[in-house]
């Protein structure tokens, strides 16, 4: 196992080998004769390091690992745009439901799918229901039926059973929904068998009505059956696999087929960094497919267009993951091989339609990043540009936000939020220039670490006589964060922009580029955008620069700001929420939230409990007669918060104050106009 990385000692690329010299002699030779990506990681590596491993089976597993962990950029990486939905039965409840979920999967929960759609999932279920009563609803609305003794309205049509009201027993209620499972498991003919038989009986014994909901159950099962044709005889259970692919990028098309019908479609692109084959461009898809699957969900017939080389050690995998025999082969005739040709259609369809998309997408983000470097002089396109802004509500509660677009998409894993500490009060430019001083010291200090001075020298208020100094604008922290610079996970500061965007005027510009000149920076360009003209602000000049309004570089970095301003906006919506949350009881050394509770469930709010006696406080479990001093002083202390005012007809809500300790009473209303606004530019 081989890894490649860049001059940030970043993990870009991830391989295995039988020979690590033959290998990278494959890498290393005349430019012009390497694949354009494959030139694009060579020049862009800096050092390579190998592990050895026993077998090709355990280099296949830490192949994988690697490259869920390190997120290398130049690895084949399947993307997909979207989450699909699966249909999931939660055998892990007392009383199991049926939902549709997406995301990881969870232990003890049954997985039906994956969906195209997430409607196609309730139109089945809804006809299921008919069948097999299982319940739908929420934990909550489950929760409050079962305190009304009133089940939802399922419940009354005949679609659930009505656990939430002992309507049937918690294991009677488990078998529904196995059965539920079988069925969807593709185990169908044993459940309508049996309920023509029962209809028989029924009409036999002139028992009508039963006879034609039995009826009526049946039809419903075989118009849910019909949305799935039969593809494969022998209720075969089996993934087909397809790749269409050119020079530069490759689609993989996935059907599921379980019960011998297909329960299930998915797909995705990638990019190809270097000369792979087919076989490869399956082996990762398989990487990806059942890297974090077992048993059953791993079928036991995988069909593919082409076999990894060799295919002894995935085949070998695949086996471990099931926990017994996996057959991984190319179809060579009969229905199998129908099937793989209408899969293999499907790959090219979606090559094409993701080719046609990118076409203009790319097209559009490489004008439009080209527009940014003529308007602003500089030398190359910004690769990576971050965005600050800040947000407050009226000089409280301030905070920063970092986006980070990379190639003009978004890099949301690198966003950053920052909460103002140098000083207090409203002062957007002070306040940008604090977030951009505490942003680049901590590259300073990762590039320092990783020994990339150009001229060996680090500034004085980075380090003092090698030890880290403090930060006062970092929590008191020192500089140097403790992140992790040998392992190649990406970390917090590490890399730096080309081009800094900050929301506002001339005041914010200047702020961000003095900052940036104080640390010793001057290798970054600065621009700020304001709201009202829409003018692009450079460092240093009186006149803005003026884009036109059908610029594709306007564009993005309208969006850049924009989402910046969201991000930020967010935080301090979040951290202004927590603080209207707080409480008086928040003071009372040693008073956990369980105690809280139990006091403003005792006396019904904090307005109460505040004209308490000792002796009263007392009375609630849990408290003594310490403690219960030391709360009367507090609330003693504390200034009671303002009447609840609505602020649109002047009416007092409720003289009684809320219930502020994050109960379910929701948070106060505050006099006073709602207007979060934020520092006004020039």
């Amino acid at each position: 196992m081989y890894r490649f990385r860049d001059e940030h000692r970043r993990v870009i690329y991830v391989g295995k080998a039988k020979s690590l010299r033959q290998r990278l002699a494959n890498y290393f030779q005349d430019l012009a004769n390497l694949h354009p990506r494959t030139r694009s990681m060579v020049t862009t590596a800096a050092s390579v390091e190998w592990t050895v491993v026993s077998t090709e089976v355990e280099a296949l597993q830490l192949e994988y690992s690697w490259i869920k962990e390190y997120d290398p950029r130049f690895n084949v990486k399947y993307r997909d745009d979207k989450s699909y939905p699966y249909l999931a039965v939660t055998m892990n409840e007392e009383f199991p439901r049926v939902q549709v979920m997406r995301g990881h999967k969870k232990k003890g929960v049954r997985y039906f799918g994956p969906y195209a759609h997430a409607w196609a999932i309730r139109d089945t279920v809804d006809l299921l229901l008919r069948v097999f009563p299982v319940r739908t609803c929420s934990a909550g609305v489950f929760k409050n039926a079962a305190r009304t003794g009133r089940p939802c309205l399922l419940g009354y049509i005949g679609k659930c059973s009505a656990p939430c009201v002992g309507r049937i027993t918690p294991e009677d209620h488990r078998d529904l929904a196995e059965e539920f499972s079988d069925f969807m498991a593709g185990r169908t003919g044993t459940y309508l068998r049996r309920l023509e038989r029962q209809m028989t009986e029924a009409a036999e014994d002139m028992e009508y009505e039963r006879a034609a909901r039995l009826r009526d159950d049946i039809e419903a099962l075989k118009k849910a059956m019909e949305k799935n044709a039969v593809v494969l005889a022998d209720a075969t259970d089996a993934d087909l696999v397809a790749v269409a692919e050119d020079e530069l990028e490759a689609a993989v098309q996935i059907f599921h087929v379980r019960g011998g019908r297909v329960r299930g479609q998915r797909g995705w692109v990638t990019d190809k960094v270097e000369e792979v084959t087919t076989g490869a461009l399956v082996e990762h898809a398989l990487q990806q497919l059942y890297g974090e699957e077992s048993g059953d969900a791993v079928p036991k017939e995988v069909l593919v267009p082409a076999l990894p080389e060799p295919v002894e050690p995935v085949q070998e995998w695949l086996t471990g993951r099931r926990g017994s025999n996996v057959s991984l082969r190319i179809p060579q005739r009969g229905d199998k091989k129908a099937l793989m040709e209408t899969v293999q259609r499907n790959a090219q369809q979606s090559l094409a339609l993701h080719k046609t998309k990118r076409a203009s997408d790319l097209t559009t983000r490489s004008r439009a990043l080209e527009e940014i470097a003529e308007a602003l002089d500089l030398d190359s396109a910004p690769l990576r540009i971050e965005c600050y802004d800040i947000s407050h509500l009226q000089g409280d509660d301030v905070v920063a936000s970092m986006v980070v677009f990379e190639d003009g998409l978004q890099r949301k894993s690198e966003y950053r939020r920052f909460q103002i500490r140098g000083f207090a009060g409203q002062d957007d430019v002070r306040s940008m220039h604090e977030v951009i001083t505490r942003r680049f010291r901590r590259y300073l200090a990762e590039k320092e670490k990783t020994g990339e001075w150009t001229d060996g020298a680090v500034p004085e208020d980075v380090l003092a006589d090698g030890e880290p100094v403090i930060d006062p604008l970092n929590d008191g922290e020192p500089v140097p964060d403790t992140l992790k610079d040998d392992d190649g996970r990406p970390r917090k500061f590490a890399y730096p922009p080309q081009l800094v965007v900050v929301d506002g005027g001339q005041p914010q510009v200047a702020a961000a580029r003095r900052a940036l000149d104080e640390l010793g920076i001057d290798d970054i360009a600065v621009c700020g955008l304001a709201k009202r003209l829409e003018e692009v602000w450079v460092p240093g000049e009186d006149d803005p620069v003026v884009l036109p309004r059908t610029s594709e570089g306007l564009y993005m970095l309208q969006r850049v700001r924009d989402e910046a301003h969201r991000f930020a906006i967010t935080y301090q919506r979040t951290r202004r929420a927590k603080r209207f949350r707080s409480s008086p009881l928040d003071d009372v050394p040693g008073l956990g939230e369980t105690r809280k509770q139990a006091l403003i469930k005792h006396f019904g709010s904090v307005k109460k409990l505040r004209s308490a006696t000792i002796e009263q406080i007392q009375e609630v479990p849990g408290i003594g007669r310490k403690t219960a001093e030391t709360i009367a002083v507090a609330l003693a202390r504390a200034v009671p918060a303002a009447p609840a005012v609505n602020t649109a007809t002047g009416e007092i809500i409720d003289d009684e104050e809320p219930d502020t300790t994050g109960g379910s009473s929701g948070e106060p209303v505050t006099a006073g106009p709602p207007d979060e606004r934020r520092g006004q530019e020039p």
